[in-house]
């Protein structure tokens, strides 16, 4: 894993390659830019690319990276259970952060770091590991045709030939040391573009994302905790996101939510915090026809119900949902309310149960407090 690979530091010996990338990413974030809101990701972002209204996607180019902007993301997260219908959770997570704009170097001189996030989470327990490397010497990187997205041993990888737009068969694979797991994601529908054509604003001013989703994964393999092995079953969520900068200076985190409804509908969410108060909110609703409803800031209530100490902090754990247009008031619970990702970057995620007007499983995201 990440501590495998070593490199020589002049004058203090060996340095493991995860002290040394996640040295160099704080380092291009500094000071400064942490105190621009969540993992420094609300400072100013001269130099790289921009999002902008009116782009075209392509598949399957942008499953691959967009070296051009600041960060990017390949994030998974599944609603599983075994056969006796204990519920699990399972997150895969690779991050891409430039340390600096330009034309792209080679090998130990590429400007591109990766970090990968895994977890397991039951009612009990919530496992959870954190690796980094460095772009350009095949420690880590995505690949868009045959698509292959990966950090050390763990990979996203296509089965065969993945259909570009639906984004499957997938092959998803993660272990820490006490945990691993093995999945298989399947689809029979098309990816979700999310905001307005894929561009997904993020404030009232030019934050924003080129986003898009394929929330219709089916999900079956094994999760392994503590040398037991468990066959599982279940839905999973992928999310695709690159910006330059995602959060405004006056931004602290996000709460987000992907959820699966029993009826066979599905609703992503998310809230972006500002200093002021007057937080922006956006999201889409994915009908059973596959129909799509945009939702704006006004549509949609976010209010925390339940609240638990964790690392220090004050989480609000459980939510109630209100998006009166769509006749939907839920409430969201925790399989496990200390789902914390005890990370360089430290946030809060884990999976969901909702009831209310409908009901259904999902994850629940939150970054910044």
């Amino acid at each position: 894993m990440s501590g495998s690979g070593f490199l020589a530091a002049s004058g203090s010996g060996l340095i493991s390659r995860r002290a040394f990338a996640s040295g160099v990413l704080f380092a291009s974030l500094g000071g400064r830019a942490l105190a621009q809101g969540f993992a420094g990701l609300g400072e100013s972002a001269s130099g790289y690319a921009a999002v902008i209204p009116g782009r075209t996607f392509s598949f399957p180019a942008d499953h691959g990276p967009h070296p051009e902007f600041r960060i990017e993301w390949w994030y998974v997260t599944a609603n599983l259970a075994d056969a006796n219908g204990t519920a699990y959770g399972a997150q895969w997570t690779l991050f891409r952060q430039a340390t600096k704009p330009g034309t792209q170097q080679e090998g130990w001189a590429n400007q591109q770091l990766w970090m990968g996030h895994a977890a397991v989470t039951r009612a009990d327990t919530h496992r959870t590991s954190e690796t980094f490397a460095r772009g350009g010497v095949g420690q880590a990187g995505a690949d868009a045709d045959p698509f292959l997205a990966w950090i050390d041993s763990w990979e996203m990888r296509g089965l065969g030939a993945v259909n570009a737009t639906n984004m499957a068969p997938l092959e998803l694979k993660a272990s820490g040391a006490d945990f691993n797991y093995a999945l298989r994601l399947d689809a029979d529908r098309p990816l979700v573009l999310q905001g307005d054509g894929g561009y997904s604003r993020k404030s009232l001013r030019e934050q924003a994302s080129y986003y898009y989703s394929q929330p219709h994964f089916s999900a079956k393999g094994s999760i392994t905790i503590d040398d037991k092995t468990v066959d599982v079953t279940g839905q999973a969520w992928l999310d695709r996101e690159w910006s330059s900068q995602p959060l405004a200076s006056d931004q602290s985190g996000w709460d987000w939510l992907s959820l699966h409804f029993k009826t066979g509908e599905k609703l992503m969410l998310y809230r972006m915090r500002q200093a002021d108060g007057q937080h922006y909110g956006s999201g889409k609703w994915v009908a059973r026809d596959g129909n799509t409803e945009p939702l704006a800031s006004a549509d949609i209530s976010f209010t925390p119900q339940a609240y638990t100490e964790i690392a220090g902090r004050k989480i609000p754990t459980s939510w109630r949902i209100a998006i009166p247009k769509l006749a939907v008031t839920i409430d969201c619970t925790p399989l496990n309310a200390k789902s914390w990702m005890g990370t360089n970057f430290p946030y809060w995620e884990g999976p969901i149960s909702f009831g209310g007007s409908h009901t259904g499983l999902g994850y629940l995201e939150m970054t910044g407090y």
